[in-house]
């Protein structure tokens, strides 16, 4: 069974192949600056001898539908498969199913029409989506495509949980609640997790941790998230590399009253001007890392804070789970930054969390476990893998 997985972006499309019947990704590649005069795709894959190889294709491409004629034409060159027709299933990810999607759907008029009037709610990504299943749609109409959306892992959370002490009506009308993101990714490492631990994966407990550009954290207990650190909008919770995180709401009043900044200069500095940028002048926590070693001050406040804010999440997560079988990290920074895994479970030992240096110090592409023995809580990296985890939700749906 092969199933194409496709991430829809403004201005580019990222896709992955898989034979979901092995799980085995057959190519990957991306296609950027739609719209753009320079805009290009690449795909690479193993040829049959199981050599590594890449294909390119320099052209202007105007929109979603050409990037998808593009994607095509590599496919067929590299001999993977003879033309997107023959595919099993198309997977779309899509940032915001709000509160009518709570799982993976077939994609059909009723489903475009919910997720046009979603925009409100994902004004970036969601209309950006929808391209990309209306493309696939026209050119592959007789394969099944299935949307599987960002939130629909938090729908489980409680409405004790989910809900803002606003006026009740900011909710009812206009949908004001804590949705959560990233959530093919807590599902996945969190499934990985139980499989690993010999848990069954509808009594796991686990407090996940997807760190990277965007950044966020979910409570899941008996395998359902409960709680989750972003919110209505991928702002809130953590520091990321240029979102603010939690900050007092009365904040945004203060500056634009001294500031004179309007509403979209306010969104813009919260969501693109703050962050571990606004902190020390950059995102990029590898670099970050070694400002700081050369004792650049901001840069040492940026990741004492960054973490900071990770461990009042796992303390406030632990008590409303109550036991908690394993801490997972995953995500760019989780997965590859050994200091923000040692800082953020520093003096953690009250909740049973206690890691061991140097298992954290090594590098693998596996899961690895680098608690100490005697750590009651099991401390896990786990690579992440959505676009398989997509895959896995679109097989078994149209199986």
């Amino acid at each position: 069974m092969k199933i194409l997985v496709l991430n829809s972006g403004s201005s580019s499309i990222k896709f992955q192949l898989f034979n979901a019947n092995t799980n085995e990704s057959l190519v990957g590649g991306i296609i950027e600056q739609i719209g753009e005069r320079d805009s290009h795709a690449k795909i690479k894959f193993k040829d049959k001898e199981g050599k590594n190889c890449e294909l390119e294709k320099n052209t202007a491409i105007a929109n979603h539908k050409f990037g998808l004629e593009i994607m095509n034409a590599l496919l067929i060159e590299s001999k993977i498969i003879k033309d997107l027709c023959e595919l099993d299933g198309i997977g779309h990810r899509v940032v915001h199913g709000g509160e009518k999607f709570s799982e993976p759907t077939i994609i059909n008029e009723k489903v475009i029409e919910q997720i046009e009037k979603l925009i409100p709610l994902a004004p970036l990504h969601n209309p950006a989506n929808l391209d990309g299943i209306k493309s696939s749609i026209e050119h592959c109409p007789n394969v099944p495509q299935v949307a599987v959306f960002d939130t629909a892992f938090h729908s489980s959370i409680p409405k004790h949980a989910y809900m803002y002490a606003l006026p009740y009506d900011t909710y009812k009308k206009d949908g004001v609640r804590r949705y959560g993101f990233h959530g093919t990714s807590h599902h996945f490492i969190a499934k990985e997790a139980a499989k690993y631990l010999g848990i069954d994966a509808n009594k796991l407990n686990a407090i996940t941790l997807h760190l990277g550009n965007g950044a966020s954290m979910s409570a899941v207990k008996n395998g359902k998230s409960i709680d989750t650190s972003m919110g209505l909008t991928p702002l809130e919770g953590l520091i990321m590399g240029t979102r603010c995180g939690d900050i007092d709401p009365a904040i945004i009043f203060y500056l634009s009253r001294v500031e004179g900044l309007n509403i979209d200069e306010l969104d813009n500095m919260l969501n693109k001007q703050s962050g571990l940028k606004g902190i020390c002048g950059n995102n990029d926590m590898r670099e970050i890392g070694e400002m700081a070693k050369k004792g650049e001050q901001r840069a040492k406040l940026a990741l004492e804070m960054f973490n900071y804010r990770i461990k009042k999440y796992i303390g406030s997560y632990s008590a409303v789970l109550g036991r908690v079988d394993c801490l997972i990290f995953t995500g760019g920074i989780g997965e590859n930054d050994t200091e923000v895994r040692k800082e953020s479970c520093s003096n953690l030992e009250n909740l049973g969390i206690s890691l061991d240096i140097n298992k954290n110090n090594q590098r693998a592409k596996e899961i690895l476990e680098v608690n100490t023995k005697d750590s009651k809580v099991k401390v896990l990296v786990i690579p992440t893998n959505e676009e398989l985890e997509i895959a896995l939700q679109v097989k078994s749906l149209i199986s």
